[in-house]
């Protein structure tokens, strides 16, 4: 990989392998040729469904080189159930699960070359887009599509690496409808930007967590945690956020660990009291566990401990990284080598 291609200078996801796996969908049934093939630009109607009423889903997981030179990806089978969720949601019919392991597989066997050495990994993005060439169709789903994946060598998802982040509260502004907020789709990350955007500019934020009706939920693309060296605590999962797989491995390495988990609402006034004695931190595909050092609302900036990654956080983040490298043994069968 030449300088210019350099994951860890690049902005995160803007740099690709050069094949792909592509399957095409076309009244429910699905026909994939069985091999990747050289990544190039689709082309489609300018009335193609997805472009005016939204028929689109993704997924986001991570092959990692390992430690012994090899290529694996983590949790495979957790982002294949839940991108099937998510098709269903747009009420087209699902592939059968072993159809998008084997498109997954494909495309990151093709282009595992491209996996940088930790903490860099090979960022996979399964797509489900509908083609179909009909604005009349706001009420139907689209009868054509296109499943495909893609993926992109990347680096650190915030600038800077491992460091702490500043996130605003906002309490008024919903993250997304609540009953499409456990789908990954453009729609539904879309209505988080402007809220960030204007936290950004407005309280130099690195992200917004949502927590409208008091109630703590998640950021624009991250699941939230308290911490300290007794307990995690985060939000018990219901539609109106997503169900994050690293989330989810994260509860699973706390039980490990001895950690009493606790999966409950979460009130604003908790979260800041905890500042005085505890850890916070975002998770991710993407993010991995990235700590949280400032906690702003409207008026109000507390800073987390004494605003550095706690030593909780640390020692989750180390040990769920080096599962996913190889570092570690697999107890629980997270990865699929490639």
């Amino acid at each position: 990989m030449s300088e210019k291609q350099d994951p860890f200078s690049a902005p995160f996801g803007t740099l690709f392998g050069d094949h792909m796996s592509v399957a095409s969908y076309v009244d429910g049934v699905y026909d994939y040729p069985g091999a990747a093939v050289p990544m190039e630009n689709f082309s489609m109607h300018p009335a193609a469904h997805v472009l005016h009423y939204a028929s689109e889903c993704f997924e986001g997981l991570k092959a990692h080189r390992q430690v012994d030179g090899s290529v694996a990806i983590f949790r495979l089978q957790d982002s294949v159930e839940r991108m099937l969720l998510s098709i269903a949601k747009l009420r087209a019919t699902p592939p059968s699960a072993e159809l998008l392991s084997q498109l997954i597989i494909d495309a990151t066997t093709a282009n595992a070359s491209f996996t940088p050495d930790a903490p860099g990994s090979l960022y996979i993005r399964p797509t489900f887009i509908g083609t179909a060439a009909n604005i009349g169709a706001a009420a139907t789903p689209s009868s054509e599509a296109k499943l495909y994946v893609i993926n992109s060598p990347v680096g650190d998802y915030f600038p800077g690496g491992v460091r702490p982040l500043s996130i605003f509260i906002e309490t008024d502004i919903p993250r997304t409808t609540p009953q499409f907020g456990s789908v990954k789709s453009g729609a539904n990350y879309v209505m988080a930007l402007g809220p960030t955007l204007d936290a950004k500019r407005d309280h130099v934020a690195d992200q917004v967590l949502f927590a409208s009706g008091d109630d703590v939920t998640e950021t624009g693309a991250s699941n939230f945690f308290l911490c300290d060296e007794e307990r995690l605590i985060t939000r018990n999962l219901d539609d109106s956020f997503l169900h994050g797989i690293t989330r989810k491995s994260i509860i699973q390495i706390a039980h490990d660990m001895g950690l009493a988990v606790e999966e409950r609402s979460i009130p604003v006034d908790e979260l800041k009291a905890w500042s005085e004695h505890g850890e916070m931190f975002l998770s991710g595909t993407a993010a991995v566990i990235a700590p949280v050092g400032t906690v702003m609302t409207r008026g109000e900036t507390v800073q987390v401990g004494d605003g550095q990654p706690g030593p909780t956080t640390l020692k989750l983040r180390n040990a769920l990284t080096d599962i996913q490298t190889g570092a570690a043994e697999d107890k629980h069968g997270w990865l699929t080598p490639l």
